[in-house]
């Protein structure tokens, strides 16, 4: 079993298309994952399991190229909804390497 990773982000929604939101893995965390054999995926996603209070779902994460050691996580609309979520709120968050 891969490891698991718990930090805090605020929801962010992203510039170019604000429909999408998404929380920062930080570069603490991002230097831990990066250093887990992971299979090869378009745009160094790495897969993972996210879990938000009472949601979980599988997604992947991508390289922030304006920060590095981090990724971008997106949240879809269904998980912000059901976590009453909205920009600049701030979620506890576990990913799970898959």
């Amino acid at each position: 079993m891969k490891p698991a990773f718990e930090f805090t982000s605020e929801l962010t929604p992203w510039a170019s298309k604000p429909s999408v939101h998404f929380l920062q893995v930080p570069p603490e965390v991002g230097v831990e994952i990066k250093e887990i054999p992971s299979p090869p995926r378009g745009f160094g996603a790495i897969a993972v399991e996210v879990t938000i209070g009472a949601t979980i779902w599988t997604t992947s994460i991508f390289p922030d190229s304006s920060l590095a050691d981090s990724f971008f996580l997106p949240v879809k609309v269904a998980v912000r909804r059901a976590e009453d979520l909205e920009a600049g709120d701030t979620a506890e968050v576990t990913i799970q390497l898959i």
